[in-house]
């Protein structure tokens, strides 16, 4: 193998297939990327066996010459290595030539650097996947839902299901569900997809869809969404991202959301993102994140926090409407604070069925999104 690709355009590819690479493998291949030359230009792969990504860089794009291929091939190199290497290369021009043994020579400018590369005969093969199933979706629309939900995953392993997030699709309409046992993120919306495609418990892993988030255009761009037996494959410009599906069958969570409520408030999201953060920073000093709140006879909430070792904090926020019975709660300020700060509203809708129930938020707005805390017991 033979070629030089411009530097940018390489450092791009390996950045994008990077995240399929895993310190943990017990598979020494794989801590490596694999580079394929062919006359249509170069490929890269990675992969942990969960997650497989390849990157494709063409020879050409809007009349610019990317790579000059000399000799078609393919090699493997170490990818911590390789990656540091090139992003630090002096010039544009990358030149790599790969000889007997796969003895792998790069060279910039005036620096020339010999590698050892593997066999690419050794690196397994990408799981084939049958294309009936597939939905299509604006990249920014599977960013946002990404974004809203997967925060909520479990990070406890002894429940495998609950590290994931899972996908049902029925009546044209996508949602995905995030739950940990503490809280619950759910967010739904309408999708160009045959009216006949449904299924309910597709689960990724939410790590897995964290390092597809960093990949995703933020542009709005369509994407295909490949659904299979075990496997999703998400298909964007030049980018392939395969994840496998987790095992087991995801809880049934529905009958945790109250259809009704004793109490409902409507506030200012940024007034109360504002000051349960500033109670936060008290209640995180006791390791407990517990903050109170308080609801008032004047349509108003008091916030509270204590640390036995800093003090207390207070403060009132005046309420957008408030009907019910009148409540004093108790949360973890840290679960409260993600769910708000992904809130596409600038009020929020907080509904109560008693002190000790769920707490549902959801934008004043958009019925399509809603999160679901556990509130704690205490003491005074």
């Amino acid at each position: 193998m033979k070629l030089t690709v411009l530097k940018d355009h390489l450092n791009e590819a390996i950045g994008h297939v990077s995240k399929a690479i895993s310190s943990r493998t017990t598979i020494p291949i794989l801590t490596g990327i694999k580079i394929d030359a062919t006359g249509a230009g170069i490929t890269l792969t990675a992969s942990d066996t969960d997650i497989s990504i390849q990157s494709f860089i063409p020879l050409e794009s809007d009349g610019t010459t990317i790579v000059e291929l000399y000799a078609k091939g393919s090699v493997v190199l170490p990818a911590k290595f390789f990656s540091e290497i090139i992003r630090k290369l002096p010039t544009q021009q990358v030149q790599i030539e790969v000889k007997d043994q796969f003895q792998t020579t790069i060279r910039s400018g005036s620096s020339e650097i010999q590698i050892m590369g593997l066999d690419p005969e050794e690196y397994p093969l990408l799981p084939e996947i049958d294309e009936d199933k597939i939905i299509r979706m604006p990249s920014d629309l599977l960013k946002m839902m990404v974004r809203q939900t997967s925060f909520a995953v479990s990070t406890n392993e002894t429940t495998p299901i609950l590290t994931g997030v899972q996908w049902t699709i029925a009546d044209g309409k996508l949602k995905f569900i995030a739950c940990d046992r503490h809280r619950l993120a759910t967010r739904e919306a309408s999708i160009d997809v045959d009216s006949s495609l449904e299924f309910n418990n597709i689960v990724i892993a939410g790590r897995t869809l964290g390092e597809l988030n960093k990949i995703l255009p933020e542009q709005n761009t369509l994407i295909d969404i490949v659904i299979a037996e075990n496997q999703v494959l998400f298909k964007m410009n030049a980018i392939l991202f395969y994840t496998r599906i987790l095992d087991g069958t995801y809880p049934d969570t529905s009958k945790l959301i109250p259809q009704a409520y004793q109490t409902e408030l409507v506030v200012s999201t940024r007034e109360l993102i504002d000051a349960i953060d500033r109670a936060y920073l008290l209640s995180r000093e006791d390791k407990t994140n517990i903050v109170r709140m308080q609801m008032k006879e004047d349509e108003s909430i008091e916030i509270s926090s204590s640390s036995s070792e800093l003090g207390k904090l207070t403060e009132q926020i005046n309420l957008h409407k408030l009907k019910g019975e009148l409540l004093k709660i108790s949360f973890n300020s840290k679960y409260m604070l993600d769910a708000l700060k992904v809130m596409d509203s600038d009020f929020i809708h907080i509904g109560f069925t008693g002190a000790m129930q769920p707490i549902i938020i959801k934008p004043e707005e958009n019925a399509n999104l809603l999160q679901l805390i556990l509130p704690y017991r205490t003491t005074g």
